[in-house]
């Protein structure tokens, strides 16, 4: 028996950390709190003092000028072009695209460029405190291997675009192949499954029409780019006589299951038909910023009530997958459009970064906070470097001085991939070498 009488019981793990931020509730900071973890599951949330009486852990891990987050959850990816870094930079959205990435995509997509781009991203992800994303890519099966395999949880979308590309060659292709996806990863404990149409500008209205249908029958998110640009919506005018928001309305895909991407474009009106239907939107400030694609009005979205999650975009247009710089320029960013300095604080944009991610994911009952019962996905970050010092408000030094290189631990599903800052069966050296053969590549086709 412990001293307090209760029986002391076994866990896997505890973590004790000098403050632990569950985000929910919101705002909360935790001091000298431990977390315990069994079977890969958070079973206590507790002050460190009655830790060790209550707890017998099979490891204990001491982070005494550490801040304990859930892990970062990067709500939109396309990671198979991170071997795109850099390649062509300062251009815009659609030149950017039809003149550079579209060519060297279709050069060189295919399995091993997806398989090697993803790898490489999980290392970075991983030593920036990111658990979990959600992959917007061709070649989705082997995507979603790699991602399983490396013990990395992900929502894989399944591609659908009315063109042909190395994934498939016609709508029932894509949907075929979409299927059998689905299929395969239907149990998987780290794998989810979406269709991912890429756009309303390059899918039509039979597409939009089975993808409802079935995201209605099997309960399936909708991950898709909506109200990028200004050029987007004067060209869903002209060709459909409405904003491309009303049109995915009317075809029966504005409600709970979409996962509405940038967002850029949008009136009053349709932030209220967003917050009526439950539509997530998912706020990329970083690549909206460098493509000059206008500004996401977060700060009215979250006034609103809708849910709001963070991603990186891909890294050939931000260029990297920092979900702490991804924070503080939605932070910063949601004052200067609104005009407020009190709008989107810290804690609601590792909100945004966390659990806003995870409900988006439909994963908000499994991820995204440090609550009893949710999955042990968790980030450390150490907060006594010179540059996150003198310290008054732990998640207000993260947001606005945090750098992602001070994250030294990372869980997930209570597996350590993060050690002490070192990565964990992950071979650097090697994805190196990977990288610089797909640099001399690429170059070589004289596409960079």
């Amino acid at each position: 028996m412990s001293a307090s009488g209760a029986a002391m019981r076994d866990c896997d793990l505890l973590i004790a950390a000098r403050w632990v931020v569950p985000v929910e509730p919101h705002g909360v900071v935790l001091e000298q709190h431990a977390v315990a973890v069994h079977d890969g599951v958070i079973v206590d949330v507790l002050p460190t003092l009655h830790a060790t009486s209550r707890w017998r852990a099979r490891e204990r891990v001491d982070l005494t000028e550490h801040a304990l987050l859930p892990g970062l959850v990067n709500a939109h990816t396309h990671n198979p072009m991170t071997l795109m870094r850099g390649l062509a930079d300062d251009l815009p959205l659609m030149t950017w695209l039809r003149e550079h990435i579209w060519p060297a995509e279709a050069r060189f997509i295919g399995p091993d460029f997806v398989r090697d781009g993803i790898e490489i991203s999980i290392a970075e992800m991983l030593r920036g405190g990111t658990t979990c994303c959600n992959e917007n890519y061709f070649f989705p099966d082997t995507a979603a291997s790699t991602y399983a395999g490396a013990g990395f949880r992900a929502m894989v979308g399944m591609p659908i675009i009315d063109f042909p590309t190395a994934w498939a060659a016609s709508a029932d292709e894509y949907f075929d192949k979409a299927q059998g996806s689905f299929d395969r990863f239907r149990d998987s404990p780290l794998i989810g499954t979406c269709f991912a149409p890429h756009a309303p500008y390059t899918v039509g209205d039979d597409s939009f029409t089975r993808i409802r249908d079935l995201s209605e029958a099997h309960h399936l998110k909708v991950h898709c780019h909506v109200h990028e640009t200004v050029q987007e919506v004067t060209d869903s005018l002209r060709d459909h006589g409405v904003r491309p928001l009303t049109r995915l309305e009317r075809l029966g895909l504005v409600n709970e299951r979409l996962i509405a991407v940038h967002m850029t474009q949008l009136d009053g009106e349709e932030i209220a038909r967003c917050a009526q239907s439950g539509v997530h939107v998912v706020h990329c400030p970083e690549s909206n910023l460098k493509l000059a694609s206008g500004f996401c009005r977060m700060a009215a979205l979250v006034s609103a009530g809708v849910n709001v999650a963070l991603g990186t975009d891909g890294c050939a247009s931000n260029n990297d997958l920092d979900m702490i710089g991804e924070m503080r320029t939605a932070a910063l960013l949601a004052k200067a459009v609104a005009g407020d300095a009190a709008v989107c604080d810290a804690a609601t944009v590792l909100r945004a970064a966390t659990l806003g991610g995870a409900r988006a994911l439909g994963w908000g009952d499994r991820i995204g906070s440090i609550e009893t019962g949710k999955r042990a996905d968790l980030s450390a970050i150490r907060l006594d470097d010179i540059e996150t010092m003198p310290l008054y408000h732990p998640v207000s030094q993260i947001v606005y001085a945090g750098n992602r290189r001070q994250f030294t631990d990372v869980w997930i599903d209570g597996r350590a991939r993060l050690r002490e800052g070192q990565l964990i069966d992950v071979d650097l050296a090697r994805l190196r070498v990977v990288a610089s053969e797909w640099q001399a590549r690429i170059s070589a086709a004289n596409l960079a």
